[in-house]
């Protein structure tokens, strides 16, 4: 087991969504702010490869969130650009703890990584079996490279390497701005509420499936596996629950108050059918459990929303 309480710490994407809620948690395990360092793109751009070895000296822990980050639309619009920006952001920050000797770099993929034809729930075994849905590809296939790149530093030396699949993780901190499910969702309902509007557009059937994982439970597996996993197989982390996303949207309408009704567009995309991932090895490898309840993690999320909506 590391403990993380006297290492030096780089949280790569430190000032984003997860890795906020990682930095959040180092603290409550008793690491000190000043031992963790979050890399600026304003000078620590980690595209640029000097930029990116001068991020990692003298750094003995790695937590690689970082990201460029993309809705369905964007994905399908500039696909070249996400996949070359996730790809170089993660094989220099691999290749720079490699070279400065860290202690161990945590990478953070995603379930889009995932083969399109995996069967459900998703386990890490299957992760090699094939390419993931195309719009999935720019994103989930630079992550699952950069993994490899761990595993094949980890054969060669020995080199600690581990790579962790996320789920749909929701919570504070995520704006809607990001084109993301739950906080458009949120804001969708939020709005037509205030507005007076009696209708609620959301796209596709409502019958594609996800599994929803709240920030500060993601950000407790992260440092978990951090402390207690190494091994070169990723490792899933998530609720190991699934929610249909009508179900979701008639739980959004409640929390928030809109009494109105909800219009499927159909024509819209929807992603993948269903995401759901199994969580049987990080249960019995670390000890993780996602532990907030999906209508309290919603609850938490809504209340954020709206504290920054009057502020």
């Amino acid at each position: 087991m590391i403990d993380l309480k006297n290492k030096k710490i780089l949280v790569a994407g430190g000032n984003g969504f997860i890795g906020s809620h990682v930095c959040a948690a180092l603290e409550k395990r008793g690491v000190l702010r000043e031992r963790i360092v979050i890399p600026l793109p304003e000078t620590h751009d980690l595209r640029v490869w000097e930029k990116c070895a001068g991020a990692v000296k003298g750094i003995d822990i790695v937590f690689d969130c970082a990201a460029v980050p993309g809705d369905i639309l964007l994905r399908a619009k500039i696909p070249g650009q996400l996949f070359y920006e996730n790809l170089i952001m993660g094989v220099h920050l691999v290749e720079a703890a490699f070279q400065e000797g860290v202690q161990k770099i945590i990478t953070i993929g995603s379930a889009t990584e995932y083969p399109e034809s995996a069967p459900t729930p998703l386990k890490e075994i299957d992760l090699w079996n094939g390419l993931p849905s195309p719009g999935n590809i720019p994103y989930g296939l630079s992550k699952r490279i950069a993994a490899l790149q761990g595993e094949m530093y980890r054969r060669q030396s020995g080199f600690h390497a581990i790579h962790v699949l996320l789920t749909n993780a929701y919570g504070p901190g995520e704006r809607y701005e990001s084109g993301y499910m739950v906080p458009s969702l949120i804001q969708k309902f939020l709005g037509a509420k205030e507005r007076g509007e009696k209708e609620v557009e959301v796209w596709g059937t409502g019958n594609a499936v996800r599994d929803l994982i709240f920030a500060d439970d993601a950000a407790e597996g992260i440092l978990r596996a951090a402390e207690d996993y190494d091994d070169v197989s990723p490792l899933n982390l998530a609720s190991g629950t699934g929610i249909s996303i009508k179900e979701l949207a008639e739980l959004l309408s409640s929390i928030t108050g809109f009494d109105g009704t909800v219009r499927w567009n159909t024509d819209k995309p929807e992603g993948d059918l269903k995401r759901l991932l199994d969580v049987t090895r990080a249960e019995q490898l670390i000890g993780f459990k996602a532990k907030t309840p999906l209508e309290e993690g919603l609850k938490k999320t809504i209340a954020w929303h709206n504290a920054q909506s009057s502020s």
